[in-house]
């Protein structure tokens, strides 16, 4: 099935009723700071992406997957943050741990144009697949650190 082109209030209309008031914020924070968006509407469900700079660059991506949504951040300045990770409760690094490691990291497997993540949480390394690595997910506790996650990576992206 191709994508089909939506908008954004029927991605919102997909989105647990709890959770609504969170996406409209970080869209509208998005909005603000210069992120160019688009939605479509995938097999799996809708598909937001948000893309910074000159040229634009994906800084995320609302999914959904098994009628929960997630957020997946592109965190390419992890590096310059790396504090604020060491803050992130244990269940959202039990989270980056079980996610994907990176081929081409790892075992120089992937394509070569593929970038994954090499950081620290603390003393443990990790080097996470660029496309599972951030993916979290959208629930009361965690929407104050992925609302930061956020903050630090548009941040390093605007050169704040």
């Amino acid at each position: 099935m191709p994508s089909e082109k939506i908008v954004f209030e029927q991605l919102l209309e997909a989105v647990e009723t709890e959770q609504q008031g969170f996406i409209e914020e970080i869209h509208n924070y998005l909005q603000e700071n210069g992120c160019k968006s688009s939605y479509e509407l995938k097999k799996n469900g809708p598909l937001a992406s948000y893309k910074y700079g000159k040229p634009p660059r994906t800084l995320l991506n609302f999914i959904f997957r098994n009628g929960k949504i997630l957020i997946r951040i592109y965190g390419e300045n992890v590096n310059k943050y790396e504090n604020f990770l060491s803050a992130l409760p244990k269940e959202m690094v039990n989270s980056l741990r079980t996610s994907g490691d990176c081929g081409r990291l790892t075992k120089n497997t992937c394509s070569t144009k593929c970038s994954g993540y090499d950081f620290m949480i603390g003393a443990e390394h990790f080097q996470k697949c660029r496309y599972s690595c951030f993916e979290l997910l959208v629930t009361e506790h965690n929407n104050p650190y992925i609302k930061q996650f956020i903050n630090h990576e548009l941040d390093e992206r605007m050169g704040k």
